[in-house]
C-alpha cells in the first residue's frame, strides 16, 4: 500500500512539477507572512475565472473536431510539400491567437505528424514540430487570450484590447516572416493531396460552444464580469457535458493560485521587494525574458508584475521569453512529449535543433525590440 501511494505521489510530482514547486513556494512564504484574510486580496479572480472559461470552451470546440475539420478541408487541395509545411506551421500560429498556444499545439502537432507520415514527408517532422511550437508561442503573443500570461498582464495592466494588440503586433508580423522561412529553405516536392477522416461538427455543438466563446470575448472586452461568465459556463457544462469539465487544466489554475499566494507574501517583505524593484530598473525586458528561461514565462509574468508598472516592456519580455529553453514556455513541452512518444529516437536531435532555433530567434527579436524603442 505504501509503495503504491509513494509511487503515485512521485508520478504526480513528475507530471505536475511546476504546480508542486509553486505550492511548496507558497507554503514556505506563509512562514514569513502568517495566513490571514488578506491572502484573498492577492488572488486575481478575473484572470482565474476567465482562464477557466476559455479553457472549457476551447476543450469543447476541440472535442467537437472543429479545428481538425477546417484544416482537413484545406489539405485536400495541397499538392506541394512546401505548402503542406506552411499550412501546418501557420495553423497553430493563427489559431493560437484565439484558442491559446497549448490548445493549438495539442490539436495540430499530432495531426501534423500524421499527415506528414501519410505524405511520405517524415524526414521533415522534427523541423515541422519545432516551427509549429515557435509559431504557436509567437502567434499567441498577439492577443490577451493567446496565452495565460497575456491574460493576466492584460487584466493587471488595465490596457484596452486594441492597445494590447498594438504593442505586440510588430513582433508578431516579424515572427510570421521567420516562421515562413524554413518552408523556402527546403526543396519543394510534389505530393498527392492528403487528408484524414474528419466529420463535420454538429451544428448544435458549434452553437453551444460558440455562445460560450462569445461570452468569453465579452469578458475579455470587459463587458461581462469574468466570474459571471465562469459560473454560466461551469453550470451549463455540469448538465450538458461533464466530460469537458474534466478536461480543463486545473493544474494550471492551481499553479496560478499558488503563485498569487507566494507573490502576495514576498511582496510584503521589504528586502525582497527592494531587491526585485532595483533589478527591474531599466531592465524589465531582459529580466523577464531571462527569468522565463528558468521558471517559464507564466510564473515570470506573475512574479514581476507585482514590482513594475512598465507593462509594455513586461508583455514583450515575457512573450519573447517563451523562446529559448524547452521550459521557457510550458506549451513547448506539449510538442516535445508528442514527438518523443511517436519518435523517441529523434528526441535528442529535436532538443538540439529546438534550442538553437529558439535562442537564435530570441536574439533577433530582442534586437528588433531595442531598435523599435529607440
Amino acid at each position: 500500500m505504501k509503495k503504491t501511494f509513494f509511487s503515485s505521489l512521485a508520478s504526480f510530482v513528475k507530471q505536475e512539477i511546476l504546480l508542486c514547486v509553486c505550492i511548496v513556494a507558497a507554503l514556505c512564504s506563509c512562514f514569513f507572512i502568517p495566513p490571514s484574510f488578506k491572502y484573498l486580496s492577492y488572488i486575481d479572480w478575473n484572470t482565474l475565472t476567465l482562464l477557466f472559461s476559455l479553457m472549457a470552451v476551447m476543450k469543447g470546440l476541440q472535442k467537437a473536431g472543429l479545428f481538425s475539420f477546417c484544416a482537413n478541408a484545406l489539405l485536400k487541395k495541397t499538392k506541394s510539400s512546401r505548402l503542406l509545411f506552411l499550412l501546418f506551421v501557420f495553423f497553430p500560429f493563427i489559431t493560437s491567437m484565439l484558442v491559446t498556444n497549448d490548445v493549438a499545439l495539442i490539436t495540430f502537432v499530432p495531426f501534423g505528424m500524421l499527415i506528414f507520415t501519410y505524405a511520405q514527408q517524415e524526414k521533415h517532422i522534427v523541423s515541422l514540430v519545432i516551427w509549429q511550437t515557435i509559431a504557436a508561442n509567437l502567434g499567441s503573443m498577439l492577443t490577451p487570450m493567446g496565452n495565460p500570461q497575456n491574460l493576466y498582464l492584460y487584466n493587471r495592466s488595465g490596457l484596452s484590447f486594441g492597445a494590447f494588440c498594438k504593442i505586440t503586433l510588430p513582433y508578431v508580423l516579424l515572427a510570421a516572416l521567420f516562421c515562413a522561412l524554413p518552408a523556402f529553405v527546403k526543396k519543394s516536392e510534389r505530393i498527392l493531396p492528403v487528408s484524414v477522416q474528419a466529420d463535420a461538427p454538429k451544428a448544435k455543438t458549434l452553437l453551444v460552444h460558440g455562445i460560450g466563446f462569445a461570452l468569453c470575448l465579452l469578458s475579455v472586452f470587459k463587458l461581462v464580469p469574468a466570474p459571471v461568465t465562469a459560473v454560466i459556463i461551469g453550470v451549463f457544462l455540469l448538465f450538458y457535458d461533464r466530460d469537458i469539465l474534466k478536461r480543463v487544466d486545473y493544474s494550471l489554475l492551481g499553479t496560478f493560485f499558488a503563485l498569487f499566494i507566494f507573490i502576495g507574501n514576498i511582496s510584503r517583505i521589504p528586502a525582497f521587494r527592494d531587491f526585485i524593484t532595483s533589478l527591474l530598473q531599466n531592465n524589465v525586458e531582459f529580466v523577464s525574458a531571462g527569468l522565463s528561461q528558468i521558471i517559464s514565462n507564466v510564473p515570470a509574468a506573475l512574479l514581476l508584475a507585482g514590482f513594475t508598472d512598465h507593462w509594455k516592456e513586461l508583455i514583450i519580455g515575457c512573450n519573447l521569453g517563451g523562446l529559448g529553453t524547452l521550459i521557457a514556455s510550458m506549451a513547448s513541452l506539449i510538442s516535445y512529449k508528442f514527438l518523443g512518444k511517436e519518435y523517441p529516437q529523434k528526441k535528442g536531435r529535436y532538443f538540439l535543433r529546438f534550442t538553437l532555433a529558439n535562442f537564435s530567434l530570441l536574439a533577433v527579436l530582442m534586437a528588433f525590440h531595442f531598435l523599435l524603442v529607440k
